[in-house]
């Protein structure tokens, strides 16, 4: 299992704006090879910061299945235009208590 972890900062006054769409481009996640899982938290301190968390099947089933489809297109569409910065993306496998982080 793979742990895609995205750090997004929105817009500030956007934030609702965002969690709409990311609730609307659930459904993509879903839909996708190799998807077992969906989370979005919200920072305390920094209340415009995101976590989206994205448990995977494989490492390529996120960085070519999904990337490479048209939802990824979709999902970009729906939330990028709230984005104040590119997302920080990165993956993790487990190594202590099991592979599921939620």
């Amino acid at each position: 299992m793979i742990l895609e972890i995205a750090e997004i900062d929105v817009k500030a006054g956007q934030e609702a704006e965002f969690e709409s769409a990311v609730g609307r481009a659930l459904p993509l996640f879903h839909a996708a090879p190799g998807c077992r899982g969906v989370r979005l938290q919200r920072g305390v301190e920094q209340s415009n910061r995101y976590w989206l968390f994205v448990r995977w099947e494989t490492f390529e089933d996120h960085t070519v299945g999904f990337r490479g489809s048209e939802a990824f297109t979709r999902w970009r569409a729906l939330v990028s235009p709230h984005f104040e910065a590119p997302p920080r993306v990165q993956h993790a496998r487990p190594v202590l208590g099991g592979d599921d982080p939620h």
